[in-house]
């Protein structure tokens, strides 16, 4: 596994249905080290820290095989590193690979798995689409968040070590196909609302999930 490239950049405004919105998400590559902070790496930010960013979405990593299936599955758009907005793109790090609580070692900094991305309109203005929120969503390519257990530096080309593996069945991959419906396994959703490395948005949801099924 490694990092293929660091993608960073500034909030600008865009327009975006007759309104204009400030977003990050137009990520670019950046050369040399980066340095990884708690809440982010630097020179990147986020727009709204209402729904992006904070401690359980420092870093945002975006698998770079997943490239090929969305230039057959969008051929009129042009794909760089970056495109989907992630901070990493990375090469054999997938969805159904990285389990929540997770510890990977990227460059001198130690990363922890957090959670999946759920797609916003910001996603839909960068492409120009609506589709694209739905399509990402149900396409089993959302991507990985990271929490920054220890500080360091990263660049294009560092290797990805797994340092930590979490023995709970919850990857990435498993925590969408539970918010999809796509598993209604009762004792798996119970563990993933447990799992006290999950975010509390997802504990929440998985907990009325639970709930839901117990009163059919």
């Amino acid at each position: 596994m490694k990092l293929i490239s660091v993608n960073v950049a500034q909030p600008r405004e865009i327009c975006w249905k007759d309104r204009v919105v400030s977003t990050g998400i137009f990520k670019e590559p950046i050369a040399g080290r980066v340095a990884v902070r708690k809440h982010n790496l630097d020179g990147d930010r986020q727009a709204d820290l209402s729904v992006h960013g904070g401690a359980a979405k420092a870093v945002y990593a975006y698998a770079s095989e997943h490239y090929d299936f969305w230039r057959e599955e969008l051929p009129d758009v042009e794909f760089a590193w970056g495109k989907f907005g992630e901070n990493l793109t990375t090469q054999g790090l997938s969805e159904d690979a990285a389990f929540v609580g997770d510890h990977f070692r990227m460059g001198s900094s130690i990363l922890m798995v957090t959670q999946p991305r759920l797609p916003c309109y910001k996603l839909a203005a960068k492409f120009n689409r609506d589709d694209i929120i739905e399509r990402f969503l149900h396409r089993g390519r959302s991507g990985i968040y990271f929490s920054v257990i220890e500080e360091g530096e990263l660049g294009a080309g560092d290797k990805i070590e797994l340092l930590q593996r979490e023995q709970t069945e919850i990857s990435i991959a498993t925590v969408v196909q539970i918010f999809l419906g796509q598993i209604i396994d009762p004792s798996l959703i119970e563990k993933a609302a447990a799992l006290s490395v999950l975010p509390p948005f997802w504990r929440k949801r998985f907990r009325s999930i639970i709930k839901a099924n117990l009163s059919d």
